[in-house]
């Protein structure tokens, strides 16, 4: 592969957090994959929390050794201390009674104290996760958040983290509490007679097989509910984000009906995960029950006949209905540890994808950009697809304003996003004062190069702590400079607490065009190199506009400037006009040259006055 290419690399293709996690029947191999990978995740959560995960399992294994000692204790003060009492001897009734108290007190004790570790090393673990999948999204390419959808990253960060909690809190102590209970159940009842030992082994093969059964079906049956619960949530969060849209489109009663098949499909994935464990635990029970019945028919005899004292055929009993419990208990939470190896596995798969755009090796620092712009030999294409950009070469010398006009789809903001370092070209290099944007350090490329687009976005927060993202640290009098700069002074101290407005999420208190002049006035802050502004007039009324342009035509005089625009009012302002189309520059001049012409960009000019009258 050629350096830089924007294609994806292998190893974060399929099976990973986007491509695969909706293909619910993966394959063995896929299977055995994604297991790896989720295991390998959990170690590495485990790994800086190994003390307290070596001291939770010591407290578990001491805490169930002290439950299964209590019927061992019985069967001794039934079988040995009750003929010593008659005999007129109570040391050992006293020591029964004792030691049986002594085992009670130590249980609770080590069971809280296990209960409290286990919720220390969860919190722990999930907190690691939650930073790494906060953190790890962040450094992601645009590509990456530009096809998967906020829906999906917000259900790892929600859904299958909580599904990951309920595990770690109760559900992994109690699987492994209930295992280490079951094993010392079967070696206390083999110590006590082998020959219920051998009933109990017998019991085991039907409750092994209906435990595979189970996990077989369920872990499909899971899966499936979490690929069906992210959908949903996808759903919801693009219906209400495009709120507007939907009531302005009337599209109410559309997206209820697919909400209403989604939330179909959730239902039956979750109903038939109950199902299943509807037949797994009743099966259990009937499995557990029948043992008992054989041991207590088989020993009963025994007793009759000498071979077994009565304490220890109660002890017996006692063992085999517990040795049943646990295993009541591991399925109800198998149902959550289902749930969590299947938000395990998209967590895993998010955390797998690789940035296409990635820190240099060996990084130059550019402390003092002019904001000279070169396209040498560019090629560029979004993955696997076509090509966008043929071979472009270009040189925009520092200081210079170029407007990029051209039809939808030209790739006029493929252009601008290569300069920003959004993406890197398939083939070619784009320099920065002669450097490679790939070998410039993320601090000195974002300070070079500023990009405004359309979208306009504005963060919780004041209007004045908006601005000051352009250059943190920034004074007042610095941010009403800049805010004077574009025009958006004077609205921003028409509103109720002026800078310090709170601008509430997205920005609901002011106007499109005024969040657009309120990002303007962060771009301008942040005094770049090369401003690059994709389509960033789009909501400004005309006044507003040419207000703007006033701003920029006092504030663009020493800085490379990219502007994209389909208003060619925008334009005039321009030292020099590069029209493209499917991805190549086809016209450049000055707007005077090319207006006087008879090219592309005259006849978009003269549509666009026509318009005008």
């Amino acid at each position: 592969m050629r350096r830089g290419a924007a294609s994806v690399p292998a190893e974060s293709r399929v099976p990973s957090g986007t491509a695969g996690e909706d293909n619910v029947n993966l394959d063995r191999s896929e299977n055995q994959a994604v297991r790896r990978r989720s295991l390998t995740l959990l170690g590495s959560l485990l790994k800086p929390n190994r003390g307290r995960f070596i001291l939770t399992i010591a407290l578990v294994v001491i805490s169930q050794a002290a439950r299964v000692a209590g019927p061992a204790i019985i069967a001794f003060g039934i079988d040995h201390a009750l003929p010593a009492l008659q005999a007129g001897n109570s040391l050992p009734l006293l020591a029964s009674g004792g030691t049986y108290l002594l085992a009670a007190v130590l249980a609770a004790a080590l069971t809280a104290g296990y209960v409290r570790s286990t919720a220390q090393l969860s919190q722990a673990m999930l907190l690691d996760l939650r930073l790494r999948v906060f953190r790890h999204t962040q450094r992601l390419s645009l590509e990456f958040h530009e096809r998967y959808t906020s829906g999906r990253i917000i259900s790892r960060q929600t859904s299958d983290l909580e599904a990951l909690r309920e595990l770690l809190d109760s559900g992994i102590s109690s699987l492994a509490s209930g295992a280490m209970y079951m094993v010392f159940v079967a070696v206390s009842i083999f110590a006590l007679d082998w020959r219920t030992g051998v009933l109990l082994c017998v019991a085991f093969v039907p409750m092994y097989l209906l435990t595979r059964w189970y996990q077989k079906r369920s872990q499909i049956a899971y899966r499936a509910s979490r690929v069906t619960s992210a959908r949903l949530i996808v759903h919801f969060i693009e219906t209400m984000t495009g709120i507007r849209a939907v009531k302005a489109f009337r599209r109410e009663k559309v997206n209820a009906q697919k909400n209403d098949e989604l939330a179909e499909d959730y239902r039956k994935a979750t109903l038939r995960s109950i199902n299943l464990n509807g037949v797994f635990q009743p099966g259990l029970m009937f499995i557990g029950n029948a043992t008992v019945s054989l041991v207590l028919l088989v020993g009963g005899f025994r007793v009759l006949d000498g071979g077994l004292e009565v304490g220890a055929l109660l002890a017996l009993l006692l063992y085999a209905k517990r040795f049943f419990q646990p295993v009541d208990q591991m399925a109800m939470f198998y149902n959550s540890f289902q749930s969590a190896s299947a938000a395990l596995e998209k967590v895993s798969g998010l955390l797998e994808e690789v940035p296409t755009v990635r820190p240099p090796t060996n990084p130059v620092e550019l402390k003092d950009a002019k904001g000279d712009i070169r396209f040498d030999g560019v090629e560029f294409r979004y993955g696997d697809g076509p090509l966008i950009l043929p071979r472009m070469d270009l040189h925009i010398p520092a200081g210079q304003t170029v407007a990029l006009v051209g039809q939808t789809g030209a790739g006029k903001s493929t252009l601008a996003k290569l300069i920003a370092r959004f993406y890197d070209p398939s083939s070619g290099t784009v320099l920065l004062d002669g450097v490679d944007l790939r070998d410039l350090t993320q601090r000195d490329l974002r300070r070079a190069v500023v990009m405004v687009t359309q979208e306009a976005f504005l963060f919780s927060g004041t209007v004045a702590e908006n601005i000051a993202l352009g250059k943190p640290g920034a004074s007042q009098q610095d941010i009403e400079a800049a805010a004077r700069a574009v025009g958006a002074h004077e609205f921003i101290a028409s509103l109720p607490e002026g800078y310090n407005t709170d601008v509430n999420k997205r920005g609901g208190r002011v106007s499109a065009g005024q969040r657009q002049l309120i990002s303007f006035a962060r771009a301008f802050l942040a005094d770049p190199a090369v401003l690059i502004l994709d389509e960033a007039t789009s909501s400004l009324d005309i006044p507003s506009e040419r207000l703007v342009q006033q701003g920029l035509k006092s504030l663009l005089g020493n800085r490379t400037a990219l502007i994209i625009a389909h208003r060619l009012s925008t334009v005039e302002i321009a030292d020099r006009v590069l029209v493209m189309d499917s991805g190549e520059v086809v016209e450049d001049g000055t707007p005077a040259e090319l207006t006087s012409g008879t090219g592309r960009f005259a006849a978009l000019n003269e549509a666009w006055q026509d318009s005008l009258v």
